[in-house]
């Protein structure tokens, strides 16, 4: 299937109601616990960005660089904390894309939103937004932040084999983590499960084709 056709057709599945949270939690690791967020939570956002490579449709992840933080030296996809200057949170996603990976935010189309996912450990509500380029973009990374860009073509997160599992000490505790397997790169934690429930989106157009 041509990509501009697969694009439209994300479009029409985010306009139903979501995989949610089930979808979500396939990818989650074994000790996460559903927790609700509180009055002070901070919102951020995320960019499922979808681009064509040689009719394919691919997106994008970043390696965040080595920091004192919390998420140092994890995959990621671009975003960031929600700010006063942002209309809504599909701008939050555009701003922090164009920050960290060199977008022009007026070449995106936004197709729609995922679920929203509560993030404990940071105290984030994210919000998944998914993005639409006609060209492949010219990716220009920010080099504090971003140590590598990880593209992909969508097709690979339903390839079978492509989710395996590792252990992790979490909180101190071992936990089996479910991940993403690609090109030897190790896609899990919010993001993994964050491209859970889209891969569900994607599974959904596979079974009416």
């Amino acid at each position: 299937m041509p990509y501009f056709a697969y694009k439209e057709l994300i479009r029409e599945e985010l306009k139903k109601d979501p995989p949610g949270s089930e979808a979500q939690y396939r990818m989650a690791p074994g000790l996460r616990l559903r927790i609700n967020p509180n009055a002070s939570v901070k919102k951020a956002a995320v960019l499922v960005l979808l681009y064509p490579v040689e009719g394919s449709l691919n997106t994008v992840f970043i390696r965040r660089t080595q920091y004192s933080g919390i998420h140092s030296g994890q995959i990621s996809l671009p975003g960031g904390k929600m700010e006063k200057i942002d209309p809504d949170i599909a701008r939050t996603a555009l701003r922090e894309a164009e920050e960290e990976i060199g977008i022009n935010p007026n070449d995106v189309e936004v197709l729609g939103q995922l679920s929203k996912l509560f993030i404990p450990v940071s105290n984030m509500l994210v919000y998944p937004v998914v993005g639409y380029i006609a060209d492949k973009p010219v990716f220009r990374p920010q080099d504090k932040e971003v140590a590598e860009l990880i593209e992909t073509p969508v097709e690979e997160f339903l390839r079978p084999g492509v989710v395996q599992d590792k252990t992790e000490i979490i909180l101190f505790r071992r936990a089996i983590v479910p991940f993403y397997n690609i090109n030897g790169n190790q896609i899990w934690g919010a993001t993994a499960m964050i491209i859970s429930e889209f891969t569900e989106l994607l599974q959904r157009i596979e079974a009416h084709r």
